[in-house]
Formats: structure tokens, C-alpha cells, sequence
């Protein structure tokens, strides 16, 4: 019965963090399956880890899912809560992701998961932000980069929008994540600046800083079908996060094992993913080390955070009350 209650126990506080670990392993198929086009590496690699990715997913859907119907107070007062409730888009996210790896293998498959995707992510983005505007439970420690998660997760649809042919839809989604990037950065940077510094377990959430100008540029490129100024400037504002927030990596490998580490992975990702593409429209020998430079940061990174994850998972680390 003690063993039955502690199982229990877990699953209660089975956190919908664990969706980033989706949007990190898709993430890096992603940057795998680029340096297979551009780099011409085998493609197993990114087939492997699709398989790993959608595996991952559906553990992780299940045990939600189990959740929701065991503990479904547990499940509201985390949907309710000002920061948790900002991961339960990494579900959407981890789904138009899917659809964007799974492009080449069936477009119709990956056509039905981007609609799934990027629908469910509008009702989430349209929720978070009527809860922002309407509740006046935030306060100004609440505001912290996994804020960008709902709204400007949208930045990604263009991916594989466009190559289905939702051209206008893609541009209404890739509008909504620029613009409120951009808002939502001036609140994360007033509140880092001037009030009181992230907890320690919310510290590696600042990778998420990296993610839109890099998934920014990707998307523009798809979207206006060449390199031009703007691309440039979410490019290289990306790498400038990139090499900010790694001029500080003393800080961050101090910090204990949580799961928000998975925050390093899906940014490390695109940002790869973003050099291999601006290494094939102006090749130069510094991009092409830039490239291959983060493709093995993050395929380091990702490698690490899924063992850590695992080993956390067998010494009962994790899935504990705060």
C-alpha cells in the first residue's frame, strides 16, 4: 500500500515541464536532419532520433493523461500556476515540431500534425494571455524567459506551414510570436535588470532567450523565400544570446540537477539549426564552423540532459513536492 501511495505521490507531481524534453530530443532530430543536407551525414542519425522523439512523446502524453484522470487537482492547480502553466505549450510546440520532422517522411502525416499543433497552441496562446491580461495573481517575479513559451512558440508554425501551403496562416502565426518576443523581452530584461535576480532552478530558462530570433530566422527565411537585412538581424541576434549566455557557463554548471536544465536544449538546437541554414545561403568557412561547432554543443548538451534525466528518474529525484 506504501509503495502504492508513493507511486501515486509521483504521478501527482509529474510536471508538464517534461514537454520541453520532447521539444529538446525533436529539436535536435531537426538540427540532424540539416546537417544531413548540408553536411551530407548519414541519415540515420535524425531517423533515430525521430523514433526516440515521437517515443518520448507519447510516454510522456500518456503519463499526463494518467495524471489528468488520477489527480486532476494536482493538474489544475499547475494550469493554474503563473510559471508552471507557461510549460503546458511545449505539448503544441513539441507537436508542430513533429510535423516538421516528419515532413519528409509523409507529408499528409505530418500536414494533420502541424493542423493539431498549431491549432491547440492558438487556444493555449489565447488563454495565457487572457489570464495575463485579466488576473492579478502576476506579480513581477513570475515574469521569467518560460513566459515566451506560449505566445512566442507561434514563431515556429511557418516551418512546415509554409511547405504545406498555409502561406497567410503562417504569417498570422509567425506575426503574433515576433511582435510579443519583442514585448515580452523588454518585461523579462526589466525584471532581470532591476528587481530580484531567477531562483537558481529557473536560471537555465534563460537559454530560452536564444530560441526566438534563431526559430525567428528560420521561419522569416521560409516565409519571404530568401536572405535579406531583417533575416540577418534575427540571425545575428541569436548568436549574440548565444555567445552571451555561454560567456557565463561557469554559473550555469554550478547549478543542481532540475528539469528545467532542459531549457539549455531546444534553443542549443535551433541555433544550430539556424547556422547550417545561413552556412547554405552564404557559405563562408566561419559559419561553417559556426555549424559544426553548435551541432556538437548540442548534440553534447541533449546527450547529457537525457542520461541526467534518466539517472534522476532511477534515484527518484524528481516528481517530488516543491
Amino acid at each position: 500500500m506504501k509503495a502504492e501511495h508513493n507511486s501515486y505521490s509521483k504521478l501527482a507531481h509529474f510536471p508538464a515541464a517534461f514537454f520541453a524534453m520532447v521539444m529538446g530530443l525533436t529539436g535536435l532530430t531537426l538540427a540532424w536532419e540539416k546537417a544531413s543536407q548540408v553536411f551530407s551525414s548519414s541519415i540515420l542519425i535524425p531517423k533515430t532520433l525521430l523514433i526516440i522523439s515521437a517515443c518520448s512523446f507519447l510516454i510522456i502524453v500518456l503519463i499526463y493523461l494518467f495524471k489528468i484522470v488520477r489527480h486532476p487537482q494536482a493538474v489544475t492547480a499547475e494550469f493554474n500556476h503563473p510559471i508552471k502553466m507557461s510549460f503546458f505549450p511545449a505539448f503544441s510546440i513539441g507537436l508542430i515540431l513533429l510535423s516538421v520532422a516528419t515532413l519528409q517522411i509523409s507529408a499528409s502525416l505530418s500536414e494533420y500534425i502541424w493542423i493539431l499543433g498549431a491549432s491547440i497552441h492558438l487556444i493555449f496562446t489565447l488563454y495565457v494571455l487572457g489570464q495575463w491580461l485579466h488576473h492579478p495573481k502576476f506579480q513581477v517575479n513570475h515574469s521569467t524567459p518560460a513566459w515566451f513559451i506560449p505566445v512566442v512558440g507561434n514563431i515556429l508554425v511557418p516551418i512546415s506551414g509554409v511547405e504545406h501551403g498555409y502561406i497567410e496562416v503562417s504569417w498570422f502565426f509567425f506575426s503574433i510570436g515576433l511582435v510579443y518576443w519583442i514585448l515580452l523581452k523588454t518585461l523579462i530584461f526589466n525584471r532581470m535588470f532591476f528587481h530580484d535576480p531567477l531562483p537558481e532552478k529557473l536560471l537555465p530558462t534563460l537559454f530560452i532567450l536564444i530560441a526566438p530570433p534563431a526559430v525567428g530566422f528560420i521561419s522569416y527565411t521560409k516565409l519571404n523565400g530568401e536572405l535579406d537585412n531583417f533575416g540577418r538581424i534575427l540571425f545575428y541576434a541569436a548568436m549574440f544570446l548565444v555567445m552571451l549566455l555561454l560567456s557565463q557557463l561557469p554559473k550555469f554548471t554550478r547549478i543542481k540537477f532540475f528539469m528545467s536544465w532542459w531549457a539549455y536544449s531546444f534553443p542549443l538546437a535551433a541555433s544550430s539549426v539556424a547556422a547550417m541554414l545561413m552556412y547554405q545561403l552564404t557559405p563562408s568557412a566561419f559559419l561553417y564552423g559556426l555549424s559544426i561547432g553548435l551541432l556538437a554543443l548540442s548534440t553534447t548538451v541533449i546527450t547529457i540532459l537525457f542520461a541526467r534525466t534518466m539517472l534522476a528518474i532511477y534515484r527518484n529525484e524528481i516528481c517530488k513536492p516543491e
